[in-house]
């Protein structure tokens, strides 16, 4: 018997052990490192159960479809030789919660890696894939409590506290505690400054208090710690990229793009493609036709979209598809997911795809299309449930400003002038919200109004700067 670095028990040899301790802190540190070390402890002991319980996880985390398949494939050769009645009860419980995992089920597993952490709080490998759990189900309660209720178990000394302390400001954020969040964003980057994680829960922090020109200086002054060398910098790049824009400095977002989000030596994983629609597609709803790009964009999502593996990836994959003007390709991927639909295999991706993908690819597809009024009824109805398909509030936003831009372009004015009469008093220091709400303005000939928007927009946009 053995223990982990932590000082829980688990079965497997020293080495295997030792390297397993490793992987998990290169993942904290979101570094490549972490499959090599992976794969390392399991060929040190080929039984290892929770390497085989950590490689599986990884694989489906990618959210990329053949990963999925390919670890899904590997562990069921492991299980097929694995009697679970001589495991640690914490084996038993990681084996039964990634058997939910590769079953489809994301809540059944973020439950019973909950039951894990109530149990052993101390447990990083539980803490870390549960809280990626609460980021794909856009549960962000549990963002916020489930590393919040393991906390007090951990020590200062404890080399990792501060890494739980930058998942736990991520949860905050999401939640909507965004004083708090900042402060232990804050300590948890001062315990780890390459803590990429949590430098980038500050900089979702700063973004939904509109606090544009503190976030731009935020990461500038810390370049060095979360620009390179780990497979999230391209992400935290994407949200300097949406600073930018606020400023009304497209020239430096798409300088981001071409250089970082799917420039010449883009990895074509997944969560990098995701950051690159985003973006494109903030710029088209502003009148910015980037069709170059939009190609190149849509050719690397084609080969990752022909089997459905998360209605959030396939949202983004239609926005290539719309961009680059291949409808034929964004109308081939929802029928495939209402196809999809026929059968009910208990993923948690199907209900995710029927309640909100389905219905935002096609409104994706309706704007595209010119149809903006189609645009508006699909995702109205949708528009505060969109957390039900995972992500972020800052990911998640371009639905909504696609709603927005939508019901402007469709003469919607009522819908218009609800949603940034929301914007507006949720982040008065928005320059983007003001413009749109002159937009509105002008739409109901309102011209005094719609001046002093523009006059408000102009002067934040002054205040934010990208230097």
């Amino acid at each position: 018997m053995r223990r982990d670095e932590h000082g829980l028990e688990l079965r497997g040899t020293d080495e295997a052990v030792r390297h397993y301790d490793r992987a998990l802190h290169e993942l904290l540190h979101f570094r490549a490192a972490v499959d090599a070390e992976a794969k390392a402890a399991l060929a040190a002991d080929p039984g290892f159960v929770l390497g085989h319980v950590l490689a599986a996880y990884l694989s489906v985390l990618t959210t990329d479809a053949a990963e999925t398949r390919a670890g899904r494939d590997r562990y069921a050769a492991f299980r097929a030789e694995l009697d679970v009645s001589g495991l640690l009860p914490r084996e038993r419980a990681h084996v039964a919660a990634v058997e939910a995992l590769l079953g489809g089920d994301l809540r059944a597993c973020g439950a019973l890696l909950a039951r894990i952490t109530e149990e052993h709080p101390r447990d990083v490998l539980a803490l870390i894939a549960g809280h990626q759990i609460d980021y794909l189900t856009g549960d962000a309660r549990a963002l916020r409590d489930r590393v919040g209720g393991a906390l007090s178990a951990w020590h200062d000394d404890d080399r990792h506290r501060g890494h739980l302390l930058g998942m736990f400001a991520f949860g905050l954020e999401e939640a909507g505690h965004y004083d708090r969040s900042e402060d232990v964003g804050l300590r948890a980057v001062e315990l780890n400054p390459k803590d990429v994680w949590a430098i980038h829960a500050v900089a979702h922090t700063y973004e939904m208090q509109g606090r544009f020109r503190t976030g731009l200086g935020y990461l500038d002054a810390r370049l060095g710690d979360w620009s390179t060398g780990t497979f999230f910098n391209v992400h935290t790049w994407w949200h300097y990229a949406l600073y930018a824009l606020e400023a009304g400095d497209t020239a430096r977002a798409l300088e981001i793009y071409d250089a970082v989000l799917h420039g010449p030596d883009a990895a074509g994983m997944p969560m990098d493609l995701l950051d690159a629609s985003a973006l494109l597609w903030r710029l088209l709803l502003e009148g910015d036709d980037r069709t170059e790009r939009w190609t190149a964009l849509a050719d690397a999502w084609e080969p990752l979209t022909t089997e459905p593996c998360s209605a959030f990836n396939d949202m983004h994959a239609v926005m290539a598809f719309v961009g680059a003007g291949r409808f034929a390709a964004a109308d081939a991927l929802v029928a495939n997911r209402v196809a999809y639909l026929e059968h009910d295999l208990g993923a948690t991706n199907q209900e995710m795809t029927a309640r909100v993908g389905l219905p935002v690819c096609r409104a994706l597809i309706a704007y595209g299309r010119g149809d903006h009024e189609r645009a508006v009824d699909l995702l109205w109805p949708v528009r505060h449930r969109l957390h039900e398909f995972g992500g972020s509030h800052a990911q998640r936003d371009v639905v909504l400003k696609t709603l927005l831009e939508a019901a402007l372009r469709g003469g919607r004015l009522g819908h218009a002038r609800v949603l940034t009469s929301e914007r507006i008093n949720v982040r008065p220091c928005s320059p983007f919200n003001w413009l749109k709400h002159a937009a509105v303005a002008d739409g109901l000939g309102e011209r005094g109004a719609a001046a002093l928007a523009r006059a408000r927009a102009a002067d934040l946009r002054g205040a934010v700067g990208t230097g």
